[in-house]
């Protein structure tokens, strides 16, 4: 419209200091041998949408072992405690601060959920896969849909939708091993977010101009 030039880069991932920093030995206090681990790293805002997860993880937790991990600080962080307080959640739901031994967490977990009603590219999706976690997201605007391949490396749940949400942990619950193949061709893909290739290109742009 504007007859500019543009040229698209993707966020230049870090796969070696992820995986280097997945490394950090941690004292895991709430995590149980048998259960379903899953998690979410992210701001406690309302964008977010954390409560979708919380009232999942409700309908679930009588169907299925299953714990839920959030990392993240923000003005919502009360209302989600309240919930998980009148719901009795407090061995299924923990909330942590963030910290240095995040990537350690995300290790430990077996399922990663996006919950949020919109996004800009979720470099958060992009951390779970370089640890080969299987990915559960809404299907929101913007990114999810691109980085699962409209939902061939992960699955989708509609926005705010807690039931269409239990019945996908579900279904992965069930078919942990026949989803590794999602999970294998997602890790695969991430070779165009490569941290070198992208910041060379970045340096092309700007060297045309000096």
């Amino acid at each position: 419209k504007f007859n500019i030039r543009v040229n698209c880069i993707y966020n230049p991932l870090d796969t070696r200091e992820i995986k280097r920093k997945s490394k950090f030995d941690i004292k895991n206090k709430f995590f149980k041998k048998d259960y379903l681990k899953v998690i979410n790293i992210g701001r406690l805002t309302k964008q977010k949408d954390h409560l979708t997860i919380l009232k999942a993880i409700n309908e679930l937790k009588k169907k299925i072992n299953i714990q839920l991990l959030i990392i993240g600080r923000g003005e919502e962080r009360s209302n989600l405690q309240n919930y998980i307080n009148e719901n009795k959640l407090y061995n299924q739901i923990k909330i942590i601060e963030p910290n240095t031994k995040v990537f350690s967490y995300l290790k430990l977990s077996d399922l990663f959920v996006l919950s949020s009603k919109y996004e800009g590219l979720p470099n958060v999706l992009l951390e779970a896969a370089v640890l080969k976690k299987f990915i559960i997201s809404t299907n929101c605007p913007t990114g999810p849909r691109e980085i699962l391949d409209n939902g061939k490396n992960g699955l989708f749940f509609k926005i705010g939708d807690f039931d269409d949400l239990s019945r996908k942990v579900l279904f992965y619950h069930k078919n942990k091993n026949k989803l590794k193949i999602k999970t294998k061709t997602l890790y695969k893909s991430l070779e165009k977010f490569n941290f070198d290739k992208n910041l060379n290109k970045y340096w092309k742009i700007v060297n045309n101009y000096m």
